[in-house]
């Protein structure tokens, strides 16, 4: 079960600072939303899994604490709140330059490049 849930925040995390790192902002938000889950995970494993008991009301010794399950319902409303805020810039700035690069540049075409540096070199 641990093994599991370590691959899934792994996976999250990576594909999350994988699309962060692309160019367009749509990639962006998505990428901040899958990081964000990843830290959501992170933080309700930090209170042990605990697939038998309740989170309090257990009559045994073993519980899970509910402090990080109180932090992850908190980091999951701030989450929402920043991506939609995100997600608002997001669409001004494609608004504003026209284009949904995070620079607010186009690159430049590559064929257009290599052609013109073929006849240079």
């Amino acid at each position: 079960m641990e093994t599991v849930y370590v691959i899934c925040v792994g996976v999250l995390t990576s594909c999350g600072i994988f699309l962060c790192l692309r160019g367009r902002t749509f990639s962006v938000v998505v990428g901040l939303t899958m990081l964000s889950y990843a830290v959501n995970l992170f933080l309700f494993s930090s209170g042990r899994l605990n697939l038998k008991d309740a989170a309090i009301l257990g009559m045994g010794e073993s519980y899970a604490d509910p402090l990080p399950q109180a932090l992850t319902l908190t980091a999951i409303v701030i989450g929402f709140a920043m991506i939609a805020f995100v997600v608002i810039l997001a669409l001004r700035a494609r608004a504003d330059l026209g284009n949904d690069f995070v620079d607010g540049t186009e690159p430049p075409d590559t064929d257009k490049l290599l052609k013109s540096n073929r006849g240079k070199v």
